[in-house]
């Protein structure tokens, strides 16, 4: 069954079915070749069950969110004033790439979003500044990944609705482990740059009157993070309930700068429809994939072969990153969540691992899924932005940022408290 299974997912996806639908038909597939009952019958109830999920409303709302940042010219506000504060550094702009994800992510709760968004104001400057385009966009790629880290962010809701962890807690403990793989993902840069001074591009010189006056646009985004993200911890909001205040304070903010119309609102409707419709697709086809392979045994089948290798919680963790670095070449993030969370989730808990530490760590290893060929989305979306240049040039750049990924794992399983800590304290 598990063989069977895995070699037919892997079949729909190489054909080129969109994953939604392929891990849709994967249960349609599997329904009358082990279920003696017609289980297909219930995929309306699944459906609704999925979808009536309240949280889950976040996140048309911080695509939302991060869609009328990107129209209204803030994001590019925001980006030029980190490269005047960062640049100075050997990798100069890449270092800037690193700096305005971080404070993207903390708005936009969206990888793909904050990939695309950094990477349009940034792409220019490869040829004008001379930089390594590997490394440059692989910065990008590898930058974008933030998004799902840093709270506010749309993967810890899915883990947080498929596990029943608090929220709040998963955000809290997104932050310190965020901030760290920013500073590891610079540190790849300055080392690469350090090497290979070549690869930095030109220095960007500007006074500390520049810097300090551009500390202005900088306000924006950090004043949506601490609304959306402090609503929730004052008791004021719940997170869907926030993210409606990160909406409402984004529209505010597009609307003092002028760029409040009814063109850049049509603009920004069809871009949070299109993501909606597309995650909510793999939301409702991995469920109706997950009730079919519970009620077939298929769950049960995998659970029992994994606890019966009788390996230490070491192992298993390790087991575990293998896991997903090989099914994050084949899957895309949020469907290889969705399928694999019910199934690896109680296997760790039952080894003692925590759940919120539990939920970082897969993030993370998520987030390398992100930037891993051949179904790395973030790859595809900062080669989109090109106009012209190979595939392979995003790919090799991504990989110094794959490394750093995993060295934070290593990290998280040596000082668990790095995630631990503020759940803690303010849990």
């Amino acid at each position: 069954m598990i063989a069977t299974s895995l070699i037919l997912l892997l079949v729909l996806i190489g054909i080129s079915i969109p994953v939604g639908a392929a891990l849709g038909v994967l249960g349609l597939i599997l329904d009358p070749l082990y279920s003696m009952l017609p289980l297909t019958r219930a995929i309306g109830e699944v459906s609704w069950a999925t979808s009536n999920e309240f949280l889950l409303v976040a996140i048309p709302l911080f695509v939302m969110l991060g869609e009328i940042l990107l129209r209204s010219g803030l994001a590019e506000k925001m980006y030029n004033s980190m490269s005047l504060w960062l640049s100075w550094l050997p990798g100069g702009l890449m270092h800037a790439n690193i700096g305005a994800s971080a404070l993207f992510a903390a708005t936009s709760g969206s990888s793909v979003a904050t990939a695309a968004t950094v990477g349009t104001v940034a792409l220019p400057q490869i040829q004008k500044k001379g930089y390594n385009e590997p490394l440059f966009l692989g910065s990008l790629a590898a930058g974008g990944t933030l998004g799902i880290l840093i709270p506010p962010s749309i993967n810890l809701i899915i883990y947080g609705v498929l596990t029943n962890t608090s929220v709040p807690r998963l955000y809290l403990a997104g932050i310190i482990p965020g901030l760290a793989m920013a500073g590891l993902f610079m540190l790849a840069i300055l080392l690469a740059c350090v090497a290979r001074p070549q690869w930095g591009g030109q220095k960007i010189s500007a006074s500390w009157g520049e810097r300090i006056a551009s500390l202005v646009h900088l306000i924006p985004p950090l004043g949506i993070f601490l609304l959306v993200v402090g609503s929730i911890y004052a008791g004021v909001a719940t997170p869907t309930e926030a993210a409606a205040l990160g909406v409402a304070g984004a529209l505010i903010l597009a609307a003092f700068a002028r760029r409040l119309t009814f063109a850049m609102l049509r603009e920004v409707l069809e871009g949070t429809m299109k993501a909606t419709a597309m995650i909510m697709l793999i939301v409702i086809g991995a469920a109706f994939l997950n009730f079919i392979m519970s009620a077939t045994g298929l769950t049960s089948a995998i659970t029992n072969t994994i606890t019966g290798l009788d390996v230490s919680p070491m192992t298993m963790l390790l087991i575990l990153v293998i896991f997903y670095l090989v099914l994050g070449c084949f899957m895309e993030t949020l469907s290889m969540m969705i399928t694999t969370i019910p199934i690896v989730t109680p296997i760790m808990l039952a080894l003692g691992f925590d759940p919120v530490w539990l939920g970082i760590v897969i993030i993370i290893l998520v987030e390398a899924a992100l930037i891993t060929p051949p179904v790395g989305l973030n790859l595809f979306v900062v080669q989109s932005l090109r106009k012209s240049g190979s595939m392979n040039d995003v790919m090799i750049g991504s990989l110094p940022f794959v490394v750093m990924l995993l060295l934070m794992v290593a990290v998280l399983a040596w000082l668990p408290d790095l995630a631990l800590w503020l759940p803690r304290v303010f849990g």
